[in-house]
């Protein structure tokens, strides 16, 4: 496995499978995870060999958000600025996972939390083990859900789940965010990464560019109303017809045979 310290990043069968390694702190971002990811992210969209991605954390736990010992208000000269960290940070990492044109997998495999929460429900399809606990710990610090969390939650579960547990900030079960359509599924903890990976590799086989269309197609539907929609449905429709995989897909079903997708435009 490729070492990018504080990431692990391994592609293997088309599926770019990422890492958050910083165990001891419970995959907590500093500045250095944070370039390690952006360089992970980088590989993921020029990696024409990366047909689908899955992003998991080292350890006992996901990812306990942002590491708090450098915001230790009695060793810093002011308050610090949030909206620039944000800015620099969390929001183009947020940005470009929601933007990729390929499948996102997370495996959240014990505790995330804040923006590291946040950082799993942006990715596409999300398991998680049943030992997990999503937390919206913002309200623990004074702070609001960021790294996308208050545009998500409420999309995915409402506005009433998703001011509760952002205002009490209490844990949210890996059955329960399966339940409730926070997450897709839960899985007992020994099984989780077999499953993962072996989805992602399922994904990575599949037609990757109907899949890419497919994700912002969307991801947007919720900004348009029927008629606007429908015929960005007929756009990205007519790009998906014009694939060599949907030519395949229909000469697979025509022969009674599996479909051997490239994933080309």
């Amino acid at each position: 496995m490729e070492m990018t310290e504080p990431v692990l990043t391994d592609r293997a069968d088309g599926v770019l499978e990422i890492t958050l390694n910083r165990p001891d702190r419970l995959n907590s971002f500093n500045d250095d995870m944070h370039a390690a990811m952006a360089d992970a992210l980088s590989r993921a969209e020029t990696d024409r060999n990366c047909r689908a991605v899955l992003l998991t954390g080292a350890g006992r736990g996901f990812c306990a958000g942002q590491d708090l010992d450098a915001r230790n208000p009695d060793r810093m000269d002011g308050p610090p600025d949030l909206g620039e960290t944000l800015e620099r940070f969390y929001n183009p990492m947020i940005r470009r996972i929601r933007g990729l044109a390929k499948p996102v997998l997370c495996a959240v495999n014990g505790v995330a939390a804040g923006a590291g929460a946040n950082l799993a429900l942006a990715c596409d399809i999300v398991l998680a083990a049943r030992s997990a606990k999503f937390i919206q710990s913002f309200a623990r610090v004074g702070l609001i859900p960021d790294a996308g969390g208050s545009w998500m939650l409420p999309r995915l579960i409402g506005e009433a789940r998703a001011k509760a547990i952002a205002m009490t900030a209490e844990p949210v079960t890996a059955e329960r965010a399966e339940h409730w359509g926070m997450i897709w599924r839960s899985v007992d903890d020994a099984e989780l990464m077999t499953e993962a990976r072996n989805l992602a590799a399922r994904l990575a086989a599949g037609p990757t560019f109907g899949l890419g269309l497919m994700k912002d197609l969307i991801q947007q539907a919720a900004g348009h109303g029927l008629d606007a929609h429908l015929d960005i449905e007929a756009q990205y429709q007519r790009a998906a017809g014009r694939s060599p995989d949907y030519a395949e897909g229909v000469r697979a079903f025509l022969e009674k045979r599996e479909p051997r997708f490239g994933g080309g435009e």
